[in-house]
């Protein structure tokens, strides 16, 4: 359930038509018994007329819903379950850059660990919610089996309306140091995009530039003018690697353990003039002293995380309205009201990780893979689905209907500054 803090703009019971209430919880009900479970996207658009169109990487996806680069999007099986379930998007595994040569500067997140733990979290103010805890970074196999992964992410994609999206950690210099290894990014930019078949006719090749959250424990983020450097150098470093128009950069941005202005900062400058084509805002927060297996010093997430994004995201809205660029919000979204939060904010789709991985109890749903159950809760849970809360906006604002179209939602703002209509 969303929170009654100031950090939620979403607060309380939808205000909605009693006839849109009954029908949806009438729905989660009866789909949830279905021993086939439907195309969840047109079913919401036909049963609800909802437009669920919006934008990813500059282009155009059938529904906001992406899957976050991690361990649930490392192999073909993974993909296929996802495009089945028609997500507007899957972010693979994020590959570790590498020059010709094999050499890797950043082969410490190269870590050979699948295992991941669901477990219950409460966050400093006392809400509950869900992390996942491993060990691992990013691939860890070789460049030539990731690039297998993106061809057989494409074909399986073919004809469908889902992006695949690749994802990379390039080489960042640490603290003082002022060389970048360009070979690094010229290498795999190039041996990405033949992969995946894009360039010249083929459109443009959108790739995710992971920052890590484990950066924010890592000697590379401890100086300030380090990390905005990194934002404002990489994309061109990308783009620069392969003809002009054939990728588009995405900068997945971490927390780091600084304060909120820091935050700032990091989206302002990511947004500066021949920076990022995109955003991902924000990467899970990072513990220095939260232990797993054995390692001390992981990344988390839960309400502490969403509170903080929502937080940071509320300032830059406040300060410099509508970002420039689209944004993906990430972190914590495990219900249609925490993603219509991220909306109102700014972002124009969302990736989740967690919600992909509950436990069983935690959906209605009972056939199916664990992405149609989630977007069952996240389109038709009754108290915080994305139906009821799109519905309660439209009403709120008086948006166009038939179709109410998700994207007018996108980058509103505050709703308790317009006021309530009934």
């Amino acid at each position: 359930m969303a929170s009654e803090t100031g950090t939620r703009w979403l607060r309380g019971e939808a205000d909605i038509a009693v006839e849109v209430r009954d029908r949806v919880a009438a729905a989660y009900r009866e789909l949830a018994e279905r021993e086939t479970p439907v195309d969840y996207h047109a079913w919401v658009r036909d049963a609800f007329e909802i437009d669920l169109s919006s934008e990813y990487a500059g282009q155009r996806i059938e529904n906001p819903w992406g899957k976050a680069s991690g361990q649930l999007s490392m192999t073909a099986h993974q993909v296929a379950e996802d495009v089945a379930a028609g997500l507007g998007y899957v972010v693979l595994k994020t590959v570790i850059a590498e020059s010709e040569d094999g050499g890797q500067s950043m082969s410490e997140w190269a870590i050979h660990e699948a295992r991941m733990q669901v477990e219950a979290i409460r966050s400093g103010r006392g809400e509950s919610g869900w992390t996942v805890s491993w060990k691992g970074r990013g691939w860890w196999g070789t460049l030539e089996e990731y690039l297998d992964l993106v061809r057989e992410a494409r074909g399986l994609a073919q004809g469908t309306g889902t992006l695949i999206v690749p994802s990379v950690k390039y080489h960042l210099p640490q603290p003082g140091e002022s060389r970048w290894l360009e070979s690094e990014y010229e290498f795999t930019t190039r041996q990405l995009l033949r992969a995946w078949g894009g360039g010249g006719q083929a459109g443009a090749m959108p790739i995710e530039k992971d920052f890590s959250p484990t950066l924010a424990g890592s000697g590379r983020s401890r100086v300030r003018e380090t990390v905005v450097e990194w934002l404002r150098r990489v994309p061109g470093l990308v783009r620069g690697a392969v003809a002009a128009g054939d990728v588009t950069v995405g900068l997945k941005i971490f927390n780091a353990l600084f304060d909120d202005e820091f935050q700032l900062e990091l989206l302002q400058a990511a947004q500066e003039a021949d920076a990022a084509d995109w955003l991902v805002y924000g990467n899970r927060l990072f513990d220095p002293e939260r232990e797993f297996d054995g390692v001390r010093g992981i990344a988390y997430g839960g309400p502490d995380l969403s509170d903080r994004n929502l937080r940071v995201l509320s300032r830059f809205h406040d300060r410099y309205g509508s970002a420039k660029l689209p944004v993906a919000g990430t972190g914590d979204i495990s219900s249609g009201r925490m993603a219509l939060e991220y909306a109102l904010r700014g972002a124009s789709s969302f990736q989740l990780h967690t919600m992909f991985q509950l436990p069983s109890q935690q959906y209605a749903l009972r056939s199916g893979t664990r992405t149609q159950k989630a977007l069952h809760e996240l389109y038709l849970h009754p108290a915080d689905g994305l139906v009821v809360w799109l519905s309660h906006l439209a009403r709120r604002w008086d948006l166009p209907a038939a179709p109410l179209r998700f994207g007018d939602v996108v980058g509103l703002g505050r709703p308790d500054e317009s006021p309530r209509l009934r």
